[in-house]
């Protein structure tokens, strides 16, 4: 889009990010990005970001699997519970 905006004015590219779904002001905003450079930063914000997903999924694949087992051991419970009755009431 900065390309394709490049040699048009102001309201030729206006109606260009009209027609796109798009605002002007971010494609401005994009092209004054992209002199500045910006984008070396945000490779490594992006990098750093992927490790703490990775590492973020990874937590919640164990809480899951954590999850999953007292689950089923409560299902147990009342299985051997519903056959064997509870301690508390052969005690009485």
């Amino acid at each position: 889009m900065v390309i394709a905006c490049a040699s048009l004015d102001e309201v030729a590219m206006n109606h260009l990010c009209r027609e796109r779904g798009l605002y002007a002001h971010h494609v401005t905003q994009w092209k004054q990005d992209f002199i500045s450079g910006s984008t070396a930063n945000e490779r490594t914000d992006s990098k750093s970001l992927k490790g703490e997903v990775r590492e973020l999924k990874k937590e919640l694949n164990r809480k899951d699997r954590a999850l999953a087992e007292t689950a089923a051991l409560l299902v147990l419970q009342k299985k051997v519970s519903a056959i064997w009755g509870n301690d508390e009431d052969n005690s009485r």
